[in-house]
């Protein structure tokens, strides 16, 4: 199934072709022509006054490619020049500008965004409204919303528009009746998929536009119109909303669209959804089993603890086990549990199955003294980080004593000055939270300092951010952003080599998955990658991530999604969505892009705009919606 939308980075290639713009004339790829390697590589160098001067260049490609750019580099200073560019003569050109306008937050951004309905060409018309929802600080693109009847180009670009807004939490509600009616049947795909999605955002309304949620959840025969109003139920409080969901899961062929109705089930109590998650746990998808396991968890109930924890010693999957003791110990199920749960723990051989039922003692006061021998103890990075994350998790507990804090205190610091990178910053981030208290306790926070001098950028950015933030906590400042310095430059050289449609070949233990490079949109991002791979970097390395419905990630050579080489590259935005089948690269941030990448299993539009999209599958999605954690690559290498 294909939606079909619109698509910048295809508008602007296709615009690129018309009316003088040359395209270059090559086998391999546009960056033959030294003008647009010049003009990524200031994109690169982030250079806004050198990459103004392409915005007059007499080359509409080159413009266009300038224009691009600052959706990369993101500068307030650029916004007047581009506000300019939406008066070029060339459709590409106002195409990449209004872009790049939307990737720019500032009140100038939106002025001119918002003159959306003088532009001529429906295309970037479409563009500049799902822009101006990105950056509007109050969203006003209708003098009267209920009048909006357009189901055109315009109607999908509006409500586009309104889920960026929603995304922010800037959008007024009284727009909510343009999602609703383009909810209709009659609506293009692309419309229905945003009105859905729209709905499904944590701050849009949903009770009294449940009708036509119910209708597109159950009958739209688009999976992920379906799967998105699913989702969209968890807000709706009607009784009737249980049924629908435990049809939906019961029913639909779409292993996607039983997730969202199986998370929409965490909105109500576990004693109306306890059949309908049970044959969750039965599906024959995995993901849909681990996303039930971890609705259990969230709503777990003292009267189901006995029945969940049988359930736990009966599932054969561990992460769905230790989700389901999870369960059982957050329902209060007790020692005897407890006891079960560190024994196997203590028995099992398989790191990451290991971490998953360590992680399940994060519900339970009294296992923090197992989990801080675990911590302390573990021989890999993965055991690590989760006896941290649990030990973390505690302050959390509804039972947590305020005697126990400086306790804690003490465990945290014998955990910080292990010296491991994410342990750090897992620990750092409860001690920088104010809330916690633990200021009050800890009057030597010298280890803090010491662990600092042990890190270093752009190698452990993740780490450092919330140790900065602990440090600024403790001695009463505003924390520091912490910023990676320009390294490790674009080997244009690589890039030359790589053909425009080059293809890779991942060998997993699941079956192979072949992926499409995009090296004109996003160079740096498959230098890197391609890199990388040619050094055999990714063989042998595992899935450590795997959200049902959402991504399958590796590359990290910790195995815990905490690791990193000492180096980063920059973050590039073509303008591309997040489909089903993009792969991205992880970051923590802006431009700390590194060796981690990930796969989506549908499409994440929360994504879009933010994380680099340096490929995309054209093979193997099924190996890529049985990929489990802990499952590894064999090898990756280029297509010849």
């Amino acid at each position: 199934m294909r939606i079909v939308s619109f698509s910048l980075a295809a508008a602007v290639a296709l615009a690129g072709c018309t009316r003088g713009v040359e395209s270059p004339d090559t086998s391999v790829n546009k960056f033959t022509d030294p003008v647009f390697v010049k003009i990524a590589d200031l994109q690169d160098r982030r250079q806004t006054d050198s990459l103004l001067v392409y915005l007059a260049h007499d080359h509409a490609g080159y413009r266009q490619a300038a224009a691009l750019a600052f959706a990369s580099v993101q500068d307030s200073a650029a916004v007047e020049k581009l506000g300019a560019s939406l008066k070029d003569a060339e459709v590409s050109v106002r195409l990449a500008a209004a872009y790049a306008l939307g990737q720019t937050v500032s009140r100038g951004s939106a002025q001119l965004l918002s003159g959306f309905i003088h532009e001529k060409d429906d295309s970037v018309r479409a563009v500049m409204l799902e822009a101006y929802g990105k950056v509007a600080a109050r969203y006003k693109a209708l003098e009267d919303p209920q009048a909006f009847r357009d189901t055109t180009t315009l109607g999908s670009a509006m409500v586009w528009s309104l889920y960026r807004a929603a995304v922010r939490n800037k959008v007024d509600t009284t727009y909510s009746v343009i999602p609703y009616n383009l909810l209709e049947a009659g609506a293009p795909t692309w419309a229905r998929f945003g009105a859905a999605q729209y709905f499904s955002r944590p701050t849009t309304p949903a009770g009294r536009y449940t009708d036509r949620l119910i209708a597109a959840a159950k009958h739209d025969p688009d999976a992920l119109v379906r799967m998105s109003a699913a989702l969209a139920l968890k807000k709706a409080k009607a009784d009737t909303i249980v049924k629908v969901l435990t049809g939906i899961i019961t029913a639909d062929k779409d292993y996607r669209v039983r997730v969202s109705a199986v998370r929409a089930l965490q909105a109500f109590p576990l004693e109306h959804t306890w059949p309908a998650l049970q044959n969750a746990l039965l599906d024959q998808s995995l993901q849909v089993q681990v996303a039930a396991s971890e609705v259990m968890i969230a709503v777990a109930a003292k009267q189901q603890a006995v029945v969940i924890a049988e359930s736990a010693r009966a599932a054969r999957d561990a992460r769905v086990k230790a989700n389901l003791y999870e369960a059982a110990l957050v329902a209060g199920a007790g020692d005897k549990v407890l006891q079960e749960v560190m024994e196997l723990a203590k028995k099992e051989s398989d790191p990451y199955h290991k971490a998953f039922l360590i992680g399940a003692l994060g519900q339970s006061l009294t296992a923090y003294t197992f989990l801080h021998q675990q911590l302390l103890a573990a021989d890999t990075p993965v055991v690590r980080s989760s006896a941290a994350e649990a030990l973390i998790g505690l302050n959390d507990h509804k039972d947590f004593p305020a005697k126990l804090k400086p306790v804690f205190a003490g465990l945290y610091k014998d955990a910080i000055n292990t010296g491991d990178a994410a342990v750090i910053g897992i620990v750092a981030g409860v001690l920088a939270d104010s809330a916690l208290g633990y200021k009050q306790v800890v009057k030597d926070f010298s280890f803090l300092r010491a662990a600092r001098e042990k890190l270093s950028l752009p190698r452990d950015n993740e780490a450092i951010q919330p140790l900065e933030a602990a440090l600024a906590h403790f001695e009463g400042r505003k924390a520091p952003a912490v910023k990676n310095e320009f390294n490790h430059p674009i080997d244009w050289a690589l890039v030359g080599t790589i053909a425009r449609d080059q293809k890779v070949r991942i060998q997993t233990t699941k079956g192979d998955i072949v992926v499409r490079l995009l090296v004109e949109e996003a160079p740096g991002s498959v230098a890197n990658f391609v890199a990388l791979l040619q050094q055999g970097y990714f063989d042998k390395k595992f899935f450590h991530r795997v959200v049902p419905n959402f991504v399958i990630q590796a590359g990290c050579n910790r195995g815990d999604g905490w690791g990193s080489e000492d180096y980063s590259i920059r973050s590039e935005f073509s303008g591309r969505r997040y489909t089903t089948g993009s792969v991205g690269f992880a970051s923590a941030g802006k431009d700390t892009e590194g060796t981690q990448w990930f796969i989506t299993h549908s499409p994440t539009p929360h994504l879009d705009g933010r994380y680099s999209i340096f490929a995309e599958v054209v093979s193997g999605m099924d190996v890529v919606d049985t990929v489990e954690v802990g499952d590894q690559i064999v090898r990756i290498a280029l297509v010849p």
